[in-house]
């Protein structure tokens, strides 16, 4: 049953009416009788606009099962009163997670003989975001009484990686490539895999000529090899305490979880292999291999399960150890991580020399542009002087241990988190052209 409520209006006049009711009972001490009549006339009046007002004859919430991360998701909310109500005002309750302080709060207008208004959500963590109770209100005619009702919800919004870069017309123009579209065809006079004989032609590389062919049909003949196809690429994602903080309203794992699976949908259109891999103090997701894009749905399952592990610091020891441990052969490891202090960038540079001597390895990490801005503003007291310095010593930090990965045969990606994906793309398919993945 909904809740009889005065409304913002009465309140106001109440409170205009508190410094006559004292002025009369100072100046007219005989007619305070006046005070409470004028009182219970507006109880009265609140409870007949409130009558008024009707009551909810049905409403419907409608939303999302599964939106991702980072998008905008939109919530809708519809009344259908009985009476004549002068403005209608809904409320939800909800994980932080999708609005911040957990409340929404709508105005509804009419809408072909009901009350309906909708607004949009952008959910900040993956995981289930819970929706607990809808509140819905409804104010008479006048203005002065109106109805509230609660109704408790059990209902859950799945909230996924941000899969929007896989669907932007960039990636879309790319995957039309004749190597890597719908109909993949065959990249011939490249590669390691041998493919099929040709005569040799005027402008084909020499170091193609097979000599014992060419021999026995008295003319020189080529090889035309295959691409090479069927690679492993893993992706190790860092969901340790540095990876879970913020850059630009998102954790930066989620920026990275992002840009890894665009790159995983485009290395599976090449007819690769891909799986995930996720860290912190420990190993916390290991993926089998997919191998077709049908699969792509399971990388995007198992990427959502890569939790947030705040107070964590990343085991780049065991963690990598035991990823080298489950390769059987020569693989693309794409690491997604960040450090925080040389401690912790020393442990990993350990560990991937370890891995660069049986894996090619591409190190990725987002491009912090709060930290340049600490250093490029220009300061105007102490304090700003200060965080400027400190910012320096940071970025030139990061800056040195970036320069000893490259020294030692890691390739080094780093880019705001908007470019990152495409340019691991970029950086994929130079490595696959020039076959530096299978060794």
């Amino acid at each position: 049953m909904a809740a009889l409520l005065p409304t913002t209006r009465t309140a106001r006049i109440v409170a205009l009416a508190a410094p006559l009711a004292l002025a009369v009972a100072l100046i007219a001490p005989a007619a305070w009788l006046v005070v409470p009549v004028a009182a219970g006339v507006l109880f009265v009046l609140v409870l007949i606009d409130a009558a008024r007002a009707g009551r909810l004859a049905d409403w419907q919430l409608d939303h999302d099962n599964d939106v991702e991360i980072g998008q905008p998701a939109a919530l809708r909310v519809s009344a259908d009163l009985t009476g004549k109500a002068g403005a209608v005002r809904a409320a939800l309750s909800l994980d932080p997670r999708m609005a911040p302080g957990g409340r929404v709060a709508l105005d509804l207008r009419p809408d072909h003989g009901a009350w309906s208004g909708g607004t949009d959500v952008s959910a900040t963590r993956r995981g289930t975001a819970d929706i607990d109770a809808l509140w819905i209100a409804w104010d008479g005619p006048w203005g002065l009484g109106g109805r509230q009702k609660r109704i408790a919800l059990d209902r859950a919004i799945r909230i996924w990686p941000d899969l929007s870069p896989i669907r932007s017309q960039p990636l879309q123009a790319l995957l039309r490539d004749a190597e890597l579209g719908l109909i993949n065809r065959r990249r011939r006079g490249e590669g390691t895999q041998f493919e099929a004989l040709t005569e040799y032609q005027a402008g084909m590389d020499r170091r193609r000529i097979d000599w014992k062919a060419s021999a026995r049909h008295a003319a020189l003949y080529a090889r035309e090899n295959e691409a090479e196809r069927n690679n492993q690429i893993v992706f190790a994602f860092d969901c340790g305490q540095a990876m879970c903080e913020p850059i630009d309203g998102l954790p930066r794992l989620d920026r990275a979880v992002s840009a890894g699976l665009t790159a995983a949908y485009v290395a599976l259109k090449g007819g690769d292999r891909t799986m995930l891999f996720g860290f912190a103090r420990r190993p916390v997701l290991a993926s089998p291999f997919v191998s077709e894009t049908r699969g792509f749905a399971r990388l995007q399952q198992a990427a959502a399960g890569l939790d947030y592990m705040q107070g964590e610091e990343a085991n780049y020891t065991l963690a990598l150890a035991t990823l080298s441990a489950r390769l059987k052969r020569r693989s693309l490891v794409v690491l997604f991580s960040d450090f925080s202090d040389t401690t912790a960038a020393e442990l990993m540079i350990e560990s991937l020399a370890r891995l660069t001597k049986r894996h090619a390895v591409v190190f990725v990490t987002l491009e912090d542009r709060e930290l340049a801005g600490f250093t490029e503003a220009e300061p105007d007291s102490i304090d700003h002087m200060a965080r400027a310095v400190t910012a320096d010593a940071l970025a030139r930090q990061r800056q040195l241990v970036l320069t000893r990965l490259r020294r030692m045969g890691v390739d080094v990606i780093e880019a705001p988190h908007e470019h990152v994906g495409f340019a691991l793309i970029d950086h994929y398919l130079a490595l696959r052209a020039q076959e530096a993945i299978a060794g």
